[in-house]
């Protein structure tokens, strides 16, 4: 009876080893029939990855192309449409050539109010003063602090109202556009089929557009002289013509080129580019930002009468 036992289980483990033995082998030829494709080699920079080889008993896909079909941009009145809610991602409020980091106006403030380092938005980094003209953007630098208008909230002017650190909306007509900036609730109309002479001059200047194809080409005239191109002091003449020019390079994003035009002030025109982006957020709006109440012990605080 003993001799039978030992028999019997020296036969389990026989068939066991057997059996392991076979699942083994078919786990290998699985493994093989099934392995995977060979991965493509990581592409450079800017390169598309070559596509991967079949793997063994396979044919290859129809290769597809290598990039998306670009989205198509909306027209209205068969021209590009720009309406939406818009906002440029420059530090050219501050400085609209380049600059480096510097100190705010009281140290009390830390870095809370600091000047981040930029790239500029000038085309060439140079501005083309004219000397007399050169020394006044010195001083203006210098009292930057308390004469800079949007310290003031005054209405910043073309171009700066459209690099300042706020959302501004486009409402496009077959005649006119509608242009709404957040700061200080300033607005200007484009009007594109019944052109307007500057009566006045204007903190947001006259505004007439026409179309080059699908870029939209705006000429302003009639620009206040007290408006600055940015907190560094960079002015302007009542001389100042403006011509801007908007391409949409994609339905999110607009280049941007302004065209500064000022003989009183600079030896001859130059230019200034850079992106807006749309803003594309959930329920994205245009909101207020009403300054004047903030400015007004700023502006009007040395009249007050003296109190015993």
């Amino acid at each position: 009876m003993r001799d039978r036992y030992k028999w019997l289980a020296v036969s389990i483990i026989a068939v066991a080893i057997t059996f392991s033995a076979s699942i083994a082998f078919v786990s290998a030829q699985s493994a093989q029939s099934k392995a995977p494709a060979p991965t493509a080699a990581p592409a450079t920079r800017g390169q598309a990855p070559a596509p991967a080889a079949p793997a063994r008993g396979q044919t290859a896909a129809p290769a597809r192309s290598q990039t998306a079909a670009p989205a198509r941009v909306a027209r209205i009145g068969g021209k590009p449409n720009f309406t939406g809610l818009w906002q440029a991602l420059t530090g050219a409020n501050w400085d609209i050539q380049d600059h480096s980091s510097e100190p705010g106006p009281f140290y009390q403030l830390g870095a809370a109010f600091a000047i981040p380092a930029g790239q500029g938005i000038v085309e060439g980094n140079e501005i083309p003063y004219k000397p007399e003209a050169l020394e006044q953007r010195r001083l203006n630098r210098l009292n930057r602090w308390t004469a800079d208008p949007e310290i003031k909230c005054y209405m910043p002017g073309i171009p700066r109202a459209n690099y300042m650190p706020f959302p501004f909306q486009i409402v496009q007509g077959d005649s006119t556009i509608a242009i709404a900036y957040e700061f200080a609730t300033s607005n200007r109309v484009v009007y594109l089929t019944n052109p307007r002479k500057a009566q006045v001059p204007a903190w947001m200047g006259t505004s007439n557009g026409h179309w080059e194809g699908d870029t939209l080409v705006v000429e302003v005239t009639g620009n206040w002289p007290e408006s600055w191109f940015d907190r560094s002091g960079n002015f302007h003449s009542d001389a100042l013509k403006v011509t801007e020019r908007y391409t949409l390079r994609n339905p999110d994003v607009i280049d941007y080129e302004a065209t500064i035009d000022d003989p009183k002030t600079f030896t001859r025109p130059w230019k200034m580019s850079f992106p807006i982006y749309r803003r594309l957020e959930k329920n994205a709006k245009l909101l207020e930002f009403k300054c004047v109440e903030y400015t007004e012990e700023l502006i009007y605080g040395h009249l007050r009468k003296p109190v015993n």
